[in-house]
């Protein structure tokens, strides 16, 4: 089984994990430069890497965000999740809240807080804040499907999930 974490933006971080090793972690971009196609081909790049079998959580919307950014994270998002959705795929939405503190403990710490809890639980880094994001995305997958040791704030973040 594998094990999926997605954080859509016009970098769209994206993390597979499989046999508890990492299997793909990279950023998505796109050289199209129209919107929605931008969206449209950051959700079809996505779209190849996962399968059937794939357990996914998807970052959720920030819904107190402001500024022509968002149009643009809603975008992505929906066309997105509509790709998922028409290839017959089951996603988890995760709040961002949520991916916090499942890797922190707390739901409203700065990305940038986030680098060396990350680190110091899985051992894992990377330089793109979208994809370290997605790692926490799929470790969250995993931990819905596993039977594992959890901390009383993993497992409140779990219940968050819809």
């Amino acid at each position: 089984m594998r094990f999926v974490g997605i954080d859509p933006s016009t970098k769209t971080g994206l993390v597979i994990l499989e046999n508890n090793e990492i299997h793909t972690a990279i950023e998505i971009t796109s050289q199209e430069k129209r919107d929605p196609h931008r969206f449209m081909d950051i959700a079809k790049k996505v779209r190849k890497y996962i399968t059937e079998h794939d357990v996914i959580c998807i970052e959720g919307f920030s819904y107190n965000s402001k500024g022509s950014a968002v149009s643009v994270q809603y975008g992505i998002g929906w066309i997105l999740r509509s790709e998922l959705i028409r290839a017959g795929l089951n996603y988890h939405d995760v709040p961002p809240s949520s991916v916090k503190k499942f890797a922190t403990g707390k739901g409203n710490v700065k990305k940038d807080e986030m680098v060396l809890p990350i680190y110091k639980r899985w051992g894992f880094e990377h330089s793109s804040d979208n994809v370290r994001d997605a790692f926490v995305l799929a470790q969250m997958a995993r931990a819905l499907c596993e039977q594992g040791e959890l901390t009383k704030f993993q497992q409140e973040a779990l219940n968050k999930i819809s």
